[in-house]
């Protein structure tokens, strides 16, 4: 990784307002009039034209408008985030807010969409970066110039793509602390801009400008739909990937698992939409096992809980558990099969106008009578389901809403959400589990150790619903049979 020039210091924030020449003798020692002069020039024009817009330009130009309906008369400032530190120089991989992505369809670090009311409704400014400045070196100098970690959208390619007016992002703290009337920002992702709303938002009013948005997202439109559909494809892909390995995972171990799935996330997309749980043997009783850094051994269980994010930041989650050696034992089969029955009981509750908890409480009355049929709780079904004992080795709830958040919509208040009704065009994943935990005593020794989950992504239509990740195989038998063919 090419270091930068130790006189150099990480920023420069003043470098639009002072030439490099009146700096360079206290602050760059090492930069020479002769050179900055020999930087400044000799650069081909690079400005891209005739850029096509985006594939969600439409629809995000859609949803500025339910969001200007929502808010009347008031500023809206929605930002995308700054990079993080990861340790001393260098950063995290950035990635956009939902609420900005969502809106403008650009990814861009220090991002800000600003509407700001009109008289017939807001006028949307999408403020960025804009191109590195050539003449006062801010383009090599700076850790953050394109000579270092690439080239930008200039504000003009900007406005092409994605369909708003573009302006300069370091003029708008400014702005926003000579603005007057109401504001609202959501919160969390951008200091500086938070810090030039202070005494113009409040927390109250804020909270009702993310709960929205998040509410906004709970039906998906037809261009997210067919990202999720990328997503759940490429994540089986993935998943066939992982099964075409397994004997060199059995020689290495899970993170074997986690690196030929994020392959391919990397491949066919932005990256994985969550951390990888690739939870071999008795790390399948840890739900959210991402350590992954135990053996897979032959005889044992994988649970794999993986998903691609495509390229506009939409994510698969799936959830398969496959016998390392291809064929189940009988007691992982018998838990096995009583998760997939669980799960087929949890799909076939999925319909528009049912209760968003139907699908949960379907699966768990499954999982319940499981549990009294193998004597491991004492009946009768509903009693168990009255009390919870069930959850014991149950342990979550059976599904979430699914979209540019793995647990997308996590804003939405509790009547609009799990206590919602489904409607055409929800996402939600279907994922019941069975967790034996390698310690406990109150089951039979051979179910010690043993946790399953079956994952898929469900899409409500306005019939019933279609199972976006159909192409990875369910049933018992037809795992053993998938993986052989892919074994060869």
């Amino acid at each position: 990784m090419a270091e930068e020039l130790p006189e150099t210091p990480e920023t420069l924030a003043s470098a639009e307002e002072e030439p490099i020449k009146q700096r360079k003798n206290g602050l760059y020692p090492g930069v020479s009039d002769e050179l900055a002069e020999n930087m400044k020039s000799g650069w081909a024009d690079t400005e891209l034209h005739g850029l096509a817009p985006v594939a969600q330009a439409e629809h995000t130009a859609r949803r500025r408008a339910a969001l200007s309906a929502r808010f009347p008369g008031e500023r809206l400032v929605i930002p995308a985030g700054n990079l993080k530190t990861r340790s001393n120089d260098t950063e995290y991989a950035f990635r956009a807010s939902v609420e900005y992505t969502y809106l403008t369809g650009d990814q861009t670090e220090d991002g800000v969409l600003v509407l700001e009311p009109t008289a017939d409704g807001h006028r949307a400014t999408v403020y960025l970066l804009p191109r590195s400045d050539r003449e006062n070196g801010e383009f090599w100098l700076s850790g953050q110039g394109e000579l270092w970690v690439g080239r930008r959208h200039s504000l003009t390619e900007a406005e092409q793509l994605y369909g708003i007016p573009a302006s300069d992002v370091r003029e708008l703290p400014e702005r926003l602390r000579e603005a007057t009337g109401p504001v609202r920002v959501v919160r969390g992702h951008d200091g500086g801009i938070e810090t030039a709303l202070t005494d113009k938002v409040t927390a109250e009013r804020d909270e009702e400008l993310r709960v929205f948005l998040s509410e906004a997202r709970l039906v998906k439109d037809a261009f997210e739909v067919g990202e999720l559909q990328k997503a759940v494809d490429s994540t089986v892909r993935g998943f066939e990937d992982v099964v075409k390995v397994l004997d060199k995972a059995e020689a290495t171990g899970e993170r074997y698992v986690e690196g030929t799935f994020f392959l391919r996330a990397r491949v066919e997309g932005n990256d994985v939409g969550y951390g990888t749980i690739a939870a071999a043997g008795p790390h399948a009783c840890t739900l959210h096992w991402v350590r992954n850094d135990g053996p897979v051994r032959s005889g044992d269980l994988l649970l794999l809980d993986a998903g691609v994010e495509t390229h506009s930041l939409y994510t698969a989650d799936i959830t398969r558990t496959l016998p390392v050696n291809g064929a189940y034992s009988d007691i992982q089969r018998k838990i096995y099969d009583a998760v997939y029955e669980a799960q087929e009981a949890g799909i076939a509750a999925v319909r528009p106008g049912a209760k968003y908890r139907d699908f949960h409480d379907a699966a768990q009355r499954v999982l319940t009578a499981k549990l009294v049929e193998w004597g491991l709780v004492e009946g009768p079904v509903e009693r168990v389901l009255e009390l919870g004992l069930q959850r014991r080795w149950t342990l979550h709830g059976t599904g979430h809403m699914l979209g540019l958040d793995v647990h997308d919509c996590a804003a939405a208040r509790t009547e609009t959400y799990v206590d919602g009704t489904l409607e055409p065009g929800m996402v939600l994943t279907v994922e019941p589990g069975l967790y034996f935990q390698a310690d406990d005593l109150t089951v039979p020794a051979e179910y010690r150790g043993i946790g399953v989950r079956i994952e898929d992504d469900i899409l409500v239509t306005e019939d019933g619903n279609r199972n976006l990740s159909a192409g990875l195989p369910r049933r018992s038998d037809e795992v053993e049979a998938w993986m052989a063919r892919l074994k060869g």
